[in-house]
């Protein structure tokens, strides 16, 4: 079943902003129908020009960049809420590609849409704006952790970061999340080899942090693993959600 914006499982969730029902109900007339797909399918693809946008409803997957020689920049992790195809329905195509890591049901918005939304709902397209530069402001962050940070500080300030999107999900248990990547996501992400981020994770693990193991990450002692990344851990701001 197609499921409602009045009734979105999301909304409950405090990391998202209140939506007026006004903008409820605003948002239900943008959006045009769901899409569900199984992990490893191509949703946008880099340079391409496509019709629709996304919000990601349920599971998990990456946002990617292809080097000329095949290798691959991950931009960073898809999560439930994640406004997908901005780049598209601005620019008129994709400047990277994003692909289902699990199983994944999309909330689908027709792009051709996109500017009548933005005219008549200030609000909302505020929230567009503000999820754009948050977005800017995460990719800044990752620029300095890949030119300053050393490789065990950066996979504990990418892990926490990742972990605490997941609590505010409510996807933490007893201080484990899913967590359905392989290492090569990790070390892509983080300009890193293979090699040498096992031998990372393999140090956390050691010192008792982190345990990656069967597609869940638990982390021993967040506040702990946040002062190896040398980042304050700070709760995250409240999110509009498309």
């Amino acid at each position: 079943m197609v499921t409602h914006c009045e009734s979105c499982p999301l909304r409950k969730h405090s990391f998202f902003q209140d939506m007026t029902q006004d903008e409820v109900d605003k948002t239900q007339r943008f959006k045009s129908g769901e899409l569900s797909v199984d992990p490893g399918t191509p949703i946008l693809m880099e340079g391409s020009n496509a019709p629709q946008l996304y919000t990601a409803l349920r599971g998990m997957g990456l946002r990617y960049k292809t080097l000329p020689d095949g290798s691959r920049q991950v931009i960073n992790l898809i999560f439930p809420g994640d406004f997908i195809g901005l780049q598209a329905g601005v620019l008129g195509e994709m400047g990277h590609s994003v692909e289902a890591t699990t199983h994944m049901t999309f909330c689908v918005f027709d792009r051709g849409d996109f500017f009548q939304f933005f005219r008549n709902s200030t609000a909302r397209a505020f929230d567009i704006t503000w999820l754009a530069a948050t977005e800017e402001h995460f990719l800044g962050d990752t620029l300095t952790t890949l030119g300053q940070r050393d490789a065990i500080s950066a996979i504990a300030w990418a892990l926490v970061r990742i972990f605490q999107r997941a609590d505010a999900l409510g996807m933490v248990r007893s201080g484990t999340m899913p967590f359905p990547y392989k290492q090569q996501d990790i070390a892509d992400a983080m300009g890193l080899s293979l090699v040498h981020t096992n031998k990372t994770l393999a140090r956390l693990r050691e010192r008792q942090l982190v345990v990656w193991d069967d597609g869940e990450l638990k982390i021993h002692d967040v506040a702990e693993l946040a002062a190896v990344a040398e980042m304050e851990l700070e709760p995250l701001r409240a999110r509009p959600l498309i």
